[in-house]
Parts: structure tokens; C-alpha cells; sequence
């Protein structure tokens, strides 16, 4: 649950996650290659567009509470609003 590198994972799942991956870390790096690897597993254009805007709604959600301030519930460091 740490590193899907390390997870049994299929082919599939690996392209997705890899995609995942980059989009998170360097989207400016993204190019047409790696849709193509999804695309090799058999995704189509619009699941890939799935997978592109789920990741992109985490990440928002993420800085959002990030940038808040807002703690996982049961968390010491939550915030009192």
C-alpha cells in the first residue's frame, strides 16, 4: 500500500498508476508516450480521461486541505473551525 512499484500488480494497473504517478509529481512532464502506455493496456481515450481527471480531483483535494490546514479525523493536530 506504500509503493505500487512493489505491489502485485498487473500491466494495466501498473500503466495507470504510473500516469498517476507523473501527473502528480511533474505534469509538465507528461507527453504523448504516456498515454500511449495506457492505451497499449487497453484503455480507451476516455478511460484514460477518467483517470486523468480522478487524479487531478485528489491532488486538488489534497492541497486544498493542505493549504488549510485540515487534519485526518482522529488526528491530534486538527484544526478547531
Amino acid at each position: 500500500m506504500r509503493d505500487y512499484a512493489a505491489a502485485d500488480l498487473t500491466p494495466r494497473e501498473r500503466s495507470i498508476c504510473d500516469y498517476c504517478v507523473k501527473l502528480t509529481r511533474t505534469p509538465w512532464e507528461v507527453v504523448e508516450a504516456d498515454l500511449g502506455a495506457m492505451r497499449g493496456e487497453g484503455l480507451s481515450d476516455r478511460d484514460i480521461l477518467d483517470v486523468c481527471m480522478i487524479a487531478a480531483y485528489y491532488a486538488y483535494v489534497n492541497r486544498i486541505a493542505d493549504g488549510l490546514g485540515v487534519a485526518l479525523e482522529g488526528g491530534d493536530d486538527q484544526i478547531g473551525w
